[in-house]
């Protein structure tokens, strides 16, 4: 089983989601997130001053997935997110060693 971190521009969700969906990923979960890579952040002006935002607002989305499963999620992925220009995000793979669901006890990937 691997765990799939994307760090994705905050308007392409529902892209994924339902990407991920059609793949048959039945869950995901999505935190908002703040940073910078190559884009560096940018300047805005408020109220006549003008300052830097060094960490822009960008979303994780995690997924574990099986291991035959992994690069054609990842594939959904980047399509789905990709708009071509600077600051579209990264994709993080992880191995996970176990899987347990609370309420049933299941293991691996009868719990995914």
């Amino acid at each position: 089983m691997k765990k799939i971190e994307a760090i994705i521009k905050p308007f392409k969700l529902d892209e994924v989601r339902e990407a991920l969906n059609d793949l048959g990923v039945s869950g995901l979960t999505v935190t908002e997130v703040k940073g910078f890579g190559r884009q560096k952040g940018h300047t805005e002006l408020y109220r006549g001053a003008e300052y830097v935002v060094d960490f822009l607002p960008k979303l994780k989305v995690e997924v574990v997935v099986s291991a035959a499963m992994l690069e054609t999620a990842v594939e959904a992925i980047i399509k789905a997110a990709n708009t071509g220009k600077i600051g579209d995000g990264k994709i993080f793979i992880t191995p996970v060693e176990q899987v347990i669901r609370i309420r049933t006890g299941e293991t691996d990937e009868a719990a995914l």
